[in-house]
């Protein structure tokens, strides 16, 4: 075959280390136009992006050259010293280790960007280790809650 022809949608999720809330509100789309610049720069295409002061969702259309998991290592390494540099950030910031992401097809696209927009109406009802443990049990994946965070709880 000549060419390489792919339709892979992810959806990316990462949490401050601790969970800390250390993203500022009214400096999140700050933080999220300089992931968003990363992940372009690498031809990936961005759907959505959005989450709260202690992680971050981001929907992807996943360009087949570079894998996920350097993807993501890349991203957060990149806006861990973007937001190390600004001035509102008083404490040393860092994202955890790992990460999660699952998979849609294209007729999922419009439900998950909208989940993605609607980040702070979710959190108002449930936390985010609710969400994130209800994301690894509906995509069936195996974890041993002891070690999905590092919680300060």
């Amino acid at each position: 075959m000549a060419n390489t022809y792919t339709q892979l949608y992810i959806q990316i999720v990462f949490s401050v280390k601790g969970r800390e809330q250390m993203i500022p509100k009214q400096h999140k789309d700050d933080v999220y136009k300089y992931i968003t610049g990363v992940i372009q720069q690498r031809k990936h295409k961005l759907l959505a992006i959005n989450g709260m002061p202690d992680h971050v969702h981001i929907f992807i259309g996943l360009h087949p050259n570079q894998s996920l998991s350097n993807l993501v290592e890349e991203t957060k390494t990149a806006a861990t010293k973007y937001i190390k540099k600004q001035s509102w950030m008083k404490y040393d910031f860092s994202w955890q280790r790992g990460f999660g992401a699952f998979s849609y097809s294209r007729s999922q696209i419009d439900r998950v960007v909208k989940y993605i927009a609607n980040q702070e109406e979710h959190h108002k009802k449930r936390t985010f280790k609710e969400e994130y443990l209800d994301m690894l049990q509906k995509f069936e994946v195996e974890y041993d809650e002891r070690y999905v965070f590092d919680f300060f709880d």
